[in-house]
């Protein structure tokens, strides 16, 4: 049994999961996803999701997904343990951990959810920006795959100038982004997109600062058939520093479609060294 895509993408490739026993599943890092130390994170996160995604107990769609870096992931084999902790009408909680080698080097949680037709309103209104075909793809500057993996349309805020150090006063980028070669937009994808942004620490200080994500949470607005209408478009992606204090800043991040919607937020805390 595999329960990578149909389509052979890359992205399937790489959280593709095989069953060992109910709530067990083994998996292996994929070289195209490498990054300073281990894999990306983004693609570990997607791959905790799916373990939860693909198991049968799982009800509803994507709510909420938390990711805890405990530790390196390094490449080779690995193990996803993923429970349903509890269920409710509405929503099914689910707990996850990644071994390798006997060793914890992630957790996450995930709530699912059963969306039902209410009232809705939305609060944050898109950034403004030119149209995806307006813009200009960005070339990854640094030597690891995972941003091979993307195609990057900076409006603003593009890959930071190490050559030039001089600190900013924010810390902003703005970009189209997806999956290259494309792929149609689904809440595992989604996952991943939510953790493309660099650390933002390089873009405030123009220059390479040892850095890496302890925790991410990214909360899902849309359903999957919203997802589905975006096919393989481009979404409208932003993520800016809060704080950066004590070895440690958050940065949050927005996912809209090309309609002005808000697909996913999240928010992150980063560690960093001087």
């Amino acid at each position: 049994m595999t329960t990578a895509h149909p389509s052979t993408h890359v992205f399937d490739d790489a959280i593709a999961l095989e069953p060992i026993e109910s709530g067990r599943w083994a998996g292996r890092t994929h070289a195209a996803w490498g990054n300073m130390v281990g894999p990306f994170g983004g693609i570990t996160a997607a791959t905790m999701l799916n373990a939860a995604w693909i198991d049968p107990r799982r009800l509803g769609e994507p709510l909420a997904l938390t990711v805890n870096y405990a530790g390196p992931l390094a490449d080779g084999a690995f193990v996803v343990d993923a429970q349903p902790v509890r269920s409710n009408r509405s929503t099914q909680h689910w707990a996850m951990t990644l071994y390798q080698r006997d060793q914890v080097t992630t957790t996450a949680t995930a709530v699912f959810a059963v969306r039902r037709d209410t009232w809705a309103a939305a609060e944050l209104q898109p950034p403004e920006a030119p149209a995806a075909d307006a813009v200009a793809v960005t070339p990854s500057p640094i030597p690891f795959e995972w941003p091979r993996r993307y195609e990057m349309r900076f409006v603003h805020g593009a890959w930071a100038d190490l050559s030039q150090p001089a600190e900013l006063a924010e810390s902003e980028s703005l970009l189209w982004l997806r999956d290259d070669p494309p792929r149609p937009l689904d809440a595992l994808s989604l996952a991943a997109l939510a953790d493309v942004f660099y650390p933002r620490i390089f873009r405030r200080r123009q220059r390479f600062t040892p850095a890496g994500t302890v925790s991410i949470t990214t909360y899902f607005h849309a359903e999957q058939q919203a997802m589905a209408a975006q096919g393989t478009r481009p979404v409208l992606a932003r993520a800016r520093g809060l704080r950066f204090v004590h070895g440690f800043f958050d940065q949050s991040a927005e996912l809209w479609n090309d309609m002005g919607q808000l697909l996913a937020s999240s928010h992150q805390v980063v560690y960093f060294k001087e």
